[in-house]
């Protein structure tokens, strides 16, 4: 099936055993190589994507930058860094095409948490990353004070919980984007999730694979992104699946 509208991929990983690769909570993933990636989304017109880093990837950059390099234009990173890290390799890695910083507090191997908001604005401030957050939306209560503070905020995963579902619309109407992936680790219905966020900022969603979906109940399917195209007008389906992430990740 091809779909004719391009696609903007906010949220694959690429996982290579070339590079460390780092157990979490006894996990470890099966390789998942730029190869596979191609040959996963052949019909989905994806010109475009987001590769970020895992919490089996530590903050190994050189899988990274060897992604980056292999998969081209259109493609950015999103990493995982400590606190330490110098401003000359913050800049070195947003030559490389890295554009956000990425705080895994769901399954660790990023940063602490409590530098987070320190970290957020350095990055921002040197080279206009923005900051990305793997965390259950039943969490935000406890960090909205910091992510009202940040300059751009982006949730992985529809923040993943219906109980936390109302803090997540919060941080909506304060400008958050939300990354439309990994449906099957959702506790709730997807779809009126969706329309709730574009309800309140057309601009907020942005459609990922979430490849090769590790630990996800179910992978990503084409039905997943079938769902976005067939149930929003055109124009806002455009948006959520290129125009809003191509703003976002700063696209030429």
């Amino acid at each position: 099936m091809k779909f004719d509208k391009p696609i903007f991929d906010s949220h694959l990983h690429i996982i290579d055993d070339q590079f460390p690769l780092q157990s979490n909570q006894g996990y470890l993933p099966p390789k998942f190589t730029v190869t596979d990636y191609k040959q996963q989304t052949a019909n989905l017109n994806i010109k475009g994507g987001a590769i970020v880093s895992g919490s089996f990837q530590g903050f190994d950059q050189e899988y990274l930058k060897a992604a980056l390099t292999e998969l081209g234009s259109g493609f950015v990173g999103v990493t995982q860094i400590p606190a330490s890290t110098s401003d000359e390799e913050i800049l070195a890695l947003d030559k490389a095409g890295v554009r956000g910083v990425r705080f895994n507090i769901q399954r660790g191997g990023s940063e602490s948490i409590i530098y987070l908001e320190q970290l957020a604005q350095r990055v921002y401030d040197l080279a206009k990353w923005h900051v990305e957050l793997y965390v259950d939306s039943r969490q935000l209560p406890a960090l909205f004070t910091t992510l009202q503070k940040l300059p751009v905020v982006v949730i992985d995963h529809l923040g993943l919980s219906k109980a936390g579902f109302k803090h997540l619309l919060q941080l909506v109407e304060k400008g958050a984007y939300v990354k439309a992936t990994g449906f099957s680790r959702c506790d709730f219905d997807v779809l009126p999730a969706m329309r709730q966020i574009t309800a309140i900022n057309q601009g907020a969603l942005i459609f990922g694979t979430d490849l090769p979906s590790t630990r996800a109940p179910k992978p990503f399917s084409e039905k997943d992104l079938q769902l976005i195209l067939d149930s929003f007008p055109t124009s806002l389906a455009e948006k959520i699946c290129w125009e809003n992430a191509a703003k976002l990740y700063k696209l030429a």
